[in-house]
């Protein structure tokens, strides 16, 4: 990807977002998967290093989003910690519950949808298509009823109704070895199907491509399709996403502390410097213009219209 960046390559902008991984442990095992999560899983994120990653959010001004991810986070006992903490020491801060839906309804998570809903935050949900038959395909049967069910229960608790202040967006990525669809066209199919169909409301479609590493790799080397996939990611490279890209002004935390310049390179343990870590670093300032590490699997965030 260098090859394609003018000037220096990648480099680190003011951070903006604070992207932690609380833990590997899913209530699901989709096959896209790019964390490989499961219920088998069981890295978690432990008190110490979300007392540290709070510490690090304090000291950091210039974030104005913390974005809390798994695995399914909710799951993690230190997630509703995490949550209170932020809002009390930022109560502008925008707080992101990367959600799988079908956690809405695991056993002690009854109340969870009040617990997000009283402290504001944001819900990103991931549901890739909205026909049972290609979501339970992804994602395992039933899930596409459950995760319906709890749509229908985020917007009785106000979420995504007008005026409510309480955002619920989705996430749409392929079934397949091939770009998303553009993205306005492909949010109005899903208002239209889902408020039809379910009565559901939602604020906004993100169209994400499928990244080449992991689970969707191996899918892909199994069918004999990840050189035409890379081929095509490559052809579709658009320079006009390089500014946007997420590892600009984006820090990942893996569960164990480590940093990352995203979630991608994360999940491949491509760190920064040698094996950076939270209790590193006193303000994530301190990263800023660092070197981006980038490599093959960065064309997935660059093809099209962009993915981050």
């Amino acid at each position: 990807l260098d090859e394609n960046v003018p000037g220096p390559g990648l480099r680190r902008s003011t951070t903006k977002i604070l992207q932690i991984n609380i833990g590997l442990y899913c209530n699901q095992a989709c096959g896209h998967c790019h964390v490989e999560s499961s219920p088998l899983r069981q890295e978690m994120m432990t008190a110490e290093t979300a007392a540290q990653c709070l510490r690090l959010l304090e000291h950091s001004p210039s974030v104005t989003t913390l974005d809390i991810t798994g695995g399914a986070p909710e799951l993690n006992a230190h997630f509703r910690y995490l949550v209170r903490m932020a809002r009390s020491l930022r109560p502008d801060l925008e707080i992101i519950d990367r959600c799988n839906l079908t956690v809405l309804q695991e056993p002690g998570q009854e109340d969870l949808v009040e617990f997000l809903k009283e402290n504001g935050v944001r819900v990103i949900a991931s549901l890739p298509c909205y026909s049972e038959t290609n979501v339970d395909q992804q994602r395992g049967s039933g899930v596409f009823e459950r995760s319906i069910a709890a749509l229908l229960a985020l917007n009785e608790a106000g979420y995504a109704v007008p005026g409510s202040g309480l955002h619920l967006d989705l996430v749409y990525n392929p079934l397949g070895a091939f770009l998303p669809p553009e993205q306005t066209k492909l949010e109005a199919q899903y208002k239209s199907q889902l408020a039809d169909n379910f009565g559901i409301l939602f604020d906004a479609l993100f169209t994400m491509t499928n990244m080449p590493i992991k689970r969707f790799a191996d899918f892909l080397h199994r069918r004999g399709e990840l050189q035409d996939y890379m081929e095509l990611l490559v052809r579709n490279f658009n320079a006009g996403t390089i500014e946007s890209v997420m590892c600009v002004d984006t820090v990942s935390v893996r569960w164990d502390g480590k940093v990352f310049d995203c979630d991608f390179n994360q999940q491949l343990g491509y760190g920064m410097g040698k094996d950076l870590t939270v209790f590193d670093v006193e303000s994530l300032e301190e990263l800023q213009k660092h070197e981006i590490r980038t490599d093959n699997h960065c064309f997935g965030c660059t093809a099209g219209m962009g993915s981050s």
